[in-house]
């Protein structure tokens, strides 16, 4: 996936300093302040579009998704998953590649679009 650098967000930049990674001091506390912080202010489920092609993933641009929780903690040591329905167990998609729709909640928006805009800004956990 090509990243694009988006333009700073004072507001996000706060917020994620704050918030979600204030306490972190290292890459897996990074990842888990992420982890709990999506974990908390998603509201599951709700439908989301792929908005993106991973190699790592069976969705296409445009395809349809229900996202029904986080994925397990030790799939989220690198970047954010969720599961979707698929098939009998579910899968784990990245978050990045989804972008909620339909009547989604401000809180679920908001923390979605957070994720994004870490993951555009070039950020990594470290």
């Amino acid at each position: 996936m090509a990243k694009t650098k988006s333009k700073q967000n004072k507001v996000r930049e706060e917020r994620i300093e704050m918030e979600i990674i204030v306490d972190a001091y290292g890459p897996e506390e990074q990842a888990m302040g992420w982890y709990y912080y999506l974990e908390e202010k998603l509201k599951f489920p709700f439908t989301a579009l792929c908005s993106s092609k991973r190699a790592i993933s069976p969705l296409r641009i445009k395809d349809e998704v229900d996202v029904i929780g986080m994925a397990p903690e030790e799939e989220c040591e690198r970047e954010m998953f969720v599961m979707i329905r698929w098939e009998k167990d579910g899968l784990a998609v990245p978050l990045s590649q989804l972008t909620p729709i339909k009547s989604v909640n401000e809180q679920t928006k908001q923390a979605v679009e957070d994720w994004h805009y870490w993951v555009q800004m070039g950020y990594q956990f470290g």
